[in-house]
């Protein structure tokens, strides 16, 4: 079992990311923005972190910067999952750590598979 948090705005996208890691097994934390996400993984850092990018308060982009500053975010595998699929995103997310990226809507044996591998 591994300890997920996972980032997203949209109540019914996050249901659905939830549900899918809580049926595989996994703990699921939940946060709806990059800053509710930071003070949760600061608090109780999980195993990984999936993320969403457009959101209110703080976005996918910042939350991983900040997260990336703190001992409890350095070596934490973070995947951004929006649909978003510009390339200067892309490279965004590369340049301020993100681990991965990957497209909505989501694949859950994707999602899965990339939770083993990652942590």
């Amino acid at each position: 079992m591994k300890r997920v948090l996972a980032v997203d705005d949209t109540i019914t996208f996050r249901i659905m990311l939830a549900n899918c890691l809580r049926k595989a097994g996994h703990e699921v934390i939940e946060a709806e923005n990059g800053k509710e996400a930071l003070n949760k993984l600061l608090a109780d850092p999980p195993d990984i972190v999936i993320t969403d990018l457009n959101m209110p308060v703080m976005n996918g982009l910042e939350f991983i910067e900040e997260a990336r500053k703190e001992n409890a975010g350095r070596g934490l595998p973070m995947l951004l999952l929006t649909t978003e699929v510009a390339e200067h995103l892309k490279k965004k997310a590369r340049e301020v750590g993100a681990t991965g990226w990957l497209t909505k809507p989501f694949d859950p044996a994707q999602i899965l598979r990339l939770v083993d591998q990652l942590t």
